[in-house]
């Protein structure tokens, strides 16, 4: 169980401390589904189990619900387990976590759900303290790596003491920070595991749960307690120098963002009250120092969490009364604009000129997110754009919701919802007597997350629209994770099966099945064509696989040079608003098209797209 070395430091991202301390703390069986910003962990968990040979399982979940009850079920027979998901995951799993909650659990479980405030990559920037309130457990608010990796272990104790599922919450700024943490070397031995059988504590019944409800309430009256007295590595004061102007209530990673503002201003009359333990919240001690200071302010994203838990907010302020921004995050100079004005003090200008001179300079110019260069998603929206144009085009998340930049997409609301959108979209004009095609898109991950489900309700009921499913054999938005229809599992010795999507659709009792090229636009938007007019006919959802590996796999194949034969080239801009690819730039002053040898990566797709034939594959 260890290994020789000791001592080292390393500069690791907030997400690999977090998770050497899951294996250091003996976990046995830790899960996940990747999501920005948490996808780097379970990764993380396996590097690490891999390094130290843990006696570790460490496999993603075909959804975040799958991943919390597998996570689950080994605690209820008594083993050590985490599972880690981003804030939107938690909303697939809330139906496990909601009622897990009442449980008197076996094994200490830990939930990571990493936050997005922002957002930077979210479709909404939810605070999972909320949840943790709701479900009325336990909640861990870390300020920094370091302290998000000891908080692990502490989570792992309460959890085990009261038989209760602890979160830990890391921000996007926590989890992709670095910090130089001492690289564990050892861990501790795992829980015995042995199911016992037991009805009354392993059921969720009516009559158990009317029994568990109120002993659950006092266990967290009993935590909320030891958080006031027992737990002042994460809960504390950083007093002022005589009497303070202003007390301040910190959380999470606001706190290390007010520390180093304050040392940079050289300041020591404004008390700060650190809360690492925001649900169930240390009341009496948070009110104590209330009442001890003329005016207070409270710094926590993205929800009021602690603000609702305080009984009398008189001179409280924060989100409530607009004195914090009710959205967004709580940058450096955010919180320095809340925390001067607060203190009736103006903030200093930013000077930007020497920044904007200097792109100037660089010729640094503002671009979009875009796919990548030669990304197969890009000539799938095109085929099926090509194809019918008057489609509604529902998509979904990942990457190829950049797909909206080719005007390729109509809609976007969570995992799985282009299928069940377009179900709702047939409905909608079935009902009014219309007829309009319905043509969607979601990726080979998210088909098996949660597109499975839609689609044996639209199979069932009859709902005529095309599902495409953009194969690139990767999970690519969230860093190349492995999904269902691969064979890799996190761990180095570790094989799955790969399912066929071909083979799971026609399952589902889909009697429209093909896979055609993603390269190959002419094939792809008559096989749209295809599919639609039997979708119509039969009344049934048909599938159309667009196969092609992600770019960002390194995959060989065919090399094809493209350039732009100038005289041809009228500027009407359609290659660049109808399949922008880096790899193609617009010459606003010359009104010309040109291939930026920078980015193109030789797919030769591009060839296929100019209407006036001006884009040519060539020999060199």
């Amino acid at each position: 169980m260890t290994k020789e070395g000791a001592g080292k430091k390393s500069l690791l991202l907030g997400n690999e401390a977090i998770a050497q301390a899951v294996v250091a703390a003996g976990c046995q069986v830790a899960t996940a589904y990747p999501g920005t910003p948490s996808s780097e962990i379970l990764p993380a968990i396996a590097a690490a189990a891999d390094r130290l040979a843990a006696p570790m399982a460490v496999e993603w979940g075909a959804n975040e619900k799958v991943a919390f009850e597998m996570a689950v079920g080994a605690s209820f027979a008594g083993a050590r387990t985490c599972t880690a998901m981003k804030q939107v995951g938690l909303n697939v799993a809330a139906d496990a976590f909601m009622t897990v909650a009442l449980y008197q659990l076996k094994g200490g479980m830990l939930l990571i759900s990493a936050d997005d405030p922002g957002p930077h990559s979210s479709q909404n920037e939810q605070d999972s303290r909320m949840f943790a309130m709701f479900a009325k457990l336990p909640c861990f608010d870390p300020s920094d790596a370091s302290e998000a990796a000891a908080m692990v272990k502490d989570a792992y104790a309460l959890s085990e003491k009261h038989g209760i599922l602890v979160m830990l919450r890391p921000v996007t700024r926590v989890a992709h920070c670095r910090q130089t943490i001492d690289v564990v070397e050892s861990f501790e031995p795992g829980t015995p595991v042995k199911f016992e059988r037991d009805v009354n504590r392993w059921m969720a019944l009516p009559a158990i749960v009317r029994m568990s409800h109120p002993r659950h309430n006092a266990r967290i009256a009993k935590i909320r307690e030891e958080f006031e007295t027992d737990w002042g590595k994460y809960n504390y004061e950083l007093p002022a120098k005589g009497k303070a102007k202003l007390g301040v209530i910190a959380a999470g990673v606001s706190f290390s963002m007010l520390r180093d503002l304050m040392k940079e201003w050289g300041r020591d009359d404004i008390a700060v009250l650190k809360v690492g333990t925001p649900y169930p919240l240390p009341r009496k001690w948070v009110e104590s120092f209330i009442a001890r200071h003329d005016k207070i302010l409270i710094l926590e994203e993205t929800y009021p969490v602690i603000e609702t838990q305080i009984s009398d907010r008189s001179k409280v302020n924060g989100r409530w009364n607009g004195a914090v921004p009710e959205a967004g995050e709580l940058l450096p100079e955010v919180i320095e604009e809340i925390v001067l004005a607060q203190l009736g003090e103006t903030p200093p200008k930013l000077d930007t000129s020497e920044l904007a001179a200097a792109a100037g300079e660089l010729g640094l110019t503002v671009r979009k997110p875009q796919l990548c260069a030669g990304c197969p998603h890009r000539s799938s929206y095109f085929a099926i754009r090509k194809a019918i144009p008057a489609a509604i085009n529902p998509s979904d998340i990942g990457c190829y919701s950049l797909g909206v930049n080719q005007k390729g997409l109509d809609t976007s609301l969570c995992m799985g919802a282009s299928v069940t959108m377009s179900s709702g979209f047939y409905l909608a004009h079935k009902v009014t007597g219309q007829e309009r095609p319905v043509v969607a898109t979601l990726g080979d991950s998210t088909f098996f997350h949660m597109g499975v489900s839609g689609l044996l309700s639209a199979v069932y009921n009859r709902h005529a629209f095309v599902l495409c499913v953009l194969d690139n054999s990767i999970t690519a938005m969230t860093g190349g994770q492995s999904n269902p229809g691969l064979t890799g599992k996190p761990r180095e010795k570790d094989e799955g099966v790969a399912l066929s999507i071909e083979s799971v659709a026609r399952g589902c009792g889909v009697t429209f099945v093909e896979t055609v090229e993603a390269y190959d636009i002419a094939a792809g938007a008559g096989a749209v064509g295809r599919a639609w007019e039997h979708a119509k006919a039969s009344r049934s959802p048909a599938v159309l696989i667009f196969k092609h590996p992600c770019m960002l796999l390194r995959v060989p194949q065919d090399t094809v040079s493209v350039s732009v034969e100038r005289d041809k080239c009228v500027g009407c801009r359609y290659c660049i608003d109808y399949f922008g690819c880096p790899g193609l730039s617009f010459d606003e002053r010359a009104k010309k098209t040109s291939v930026d040898k920078r980015y193109c990566v030789s797919c030769g797709v591009c060839a296929a797209v100019c209407p006036h034939k001006a884009i040519v594959k060539s020999a060199g």
